[in-house]
């Protein structure tokens, strides 16, 4: 494949580790330095910690979902391919991924949206003075600035990405080594009375632990969206996700515990800088705020690696003739999509301005209904309607990961709060209004003209 922009195309130039790092950059972010305490504070004490390994569990099940499609398919936009190739590109396929689409236009900025306003909490630790006003004016403003650092060739953006990896782990890495000499198992396991009495109430609690926990480990799909952006894809996309989800996976783990052992899981519940305040008690406050620098570098690299990949998906599906035709549009020289990374930045400055659990909330419920779990569900279809495909990667112990994440899925959707789920509803039926109306006017299905 050519490194140059021929005909419209995008660059292919991210190897394996570029990929892995944008994967590691995405999932990581300010994500668990921020739902810690909503995490916690679902289950009421440190039993919480099973979300991180449902989450973990369910993430890895889907990952190989992903990774057999991504390598089978290497389109940029990902899922929109595989839903229409799974569904009939001319019939309900046509449908299902143009609300992939559609939904991304809300789940996106909202994913942007969550880290922006990390960014902005943390911001408030070095800078005291700043009113709550002003931290959602900076969490607005924040992908506005995105939208100006990324609007360039990928070529650039895929060595910043080993760069911000760095710091990503760097982070981690600090808070598990200087927790490690004080980690308590006492604490870890201070549990309140009746903590795991198996009742309705037990299983609510620990669906909604495992929706922060999940909103953590998403992003292990990122590498999708950038296929024909990525050399080998069908070598490199399911060994940056298995690869990222199993890292992650570990630093999760050892991070929490670093935390809790240090700060009382009770305490944890009120406090906004977790990490912040972990390191000024360790190592005073200069230390804590070297940390808190060094997080918001963390905000920065999620964010503009979120923003990166899900601005080509409006593009993918433009290009196929399956979206608004603006949104195909790629930049002359860079060879970017220039609409659709501007929409995305300017929508998730809107959504910057809401409150964290709410966004994460109406986030996940949004991506499974429309996306998750259709995409699932077409996984099986594929491998039923076209068993000659060819297949770089095959899901390992097929069929139970599939179903696995089959039933994860409808777990997560089945204990999401109420408003979550009234949102992804209204975003479905918005979307389905949206389509028909397109189609009707453009005699596609199902108003095509008999033959």
């Amino acid at each position: 494949m050519t490194d140059q922009v021929a005909g419209g195309k995008l660059r292919r130039e991210l190897g394996l580790a570029q990929a892995t790092a944008l994967a590691i950059t995405d999932m990581v972010g300010i994500g668990p330095y921020i739902t810690i305490p909503l995490l916690l504070a679902t289950m009421g004490g440190p039993q919480a910690m099973l979300g991180w390994l449902v989450g973990a569990g369910l993430a890895f099940c889907d990952g190989l979902v992903w990774a057999e499609l991504g390598a089978a398919m290497p389109k940029a936009g990902g899922s929109y391919h595989y839903l229409r190739a799974a569904y009939g590109p001319e019939s309900f396929g046509r449908l299902l991924s143009f609300l992939m689409v559609w939904q991304i236009i809300f789940s996106a900025p909202l994913s942007v949206a969550s880290g922006s306003i990390g960014f902005a909490d943390y911001l408030g630790y070095l800078a005291p003075g700043l009113t709550p006003a002003h931290l959602r004016w900076v969490a607005a403003a924040f992908p506005l600035l995105l939208v100006v650092l990324l609007y360039r060739r990928i070529g650039v953006i895929g060595g910043i990405s080993l760069v911000l990896a760095a710091g990503v782990l760097g982070g981690c890495l600090w808070i598990i080594i200087t927790g490690a000499p004080h980690f308590s198992a006492a604490k870890l396991l201070a549990f309140p009375h009746g903590a795991f009495h198996l009742q309705w109430l037990f299983w609510a609690a620990l669906g909604h632990a495992t929706l922060y926990a999940l909103y953590d480990y998403f992003g292990y799909y990122n590498v999708c969206y950038l296929a024909e952006e990525i050399r080998n894809p069908g070598r490199v996309i399911p060994r940056a996700i298995m690869g990222s989800i199993l890292l992650v996976g570990t630093l999760y783990v050892l991070m929490t515990s670093s935390f809790i052992s240090v700060i009382p899981w009770h305490r944890l519940l009120a406090t906004r800088h977790v990490a912040s305040i972990y390191t000024q008690m360790l190592e005073g406050m200069t230390a804590g705020k070297l940390m808190t620098v060094l997080l918001l570098w963390i905000a920065f690299s999620s964010v503009f690696s979120l923003l990166l990949g899900y601005s080509r998906i409006p593009y993918a599906a433009a290009a196929d003739g399956n979206f608004f035709r603006i949104f195909g549009k790629l930049h002359p020289k860079g060879g970017f999509p220039t609409v659709s990374l501007v929409t995305l930045g300017v929508i998730a400055a809107v959504f910057s301005l809401g409150r964290l659990g709410e966004v994460i909330g109406s986030l996940i419920a949004v991506r499974v209904l429309i996306q998750y779990l259709p995409q699932t569900v077409g996984f099986f279809l594929l491998r039923a309607r076209a068993p000659k495909m060819e297949r770089p990667f095959r899901m390992w112990l097929y069929p139970i990961p599939g179903i696995i994440s089959l039933i994860g899925w409808l777990y997560v959707l089945a204990t999401a709060g109420l408003r979550s789920l009234l949102f992804a509803v209204a975003v479905l039926v918005a979307g389905t209004g949206a389509y028909l109306f397109r189609a009707r006017k453009r005699h596609e299905w199902p108003f095509q003209e008999a033959r």
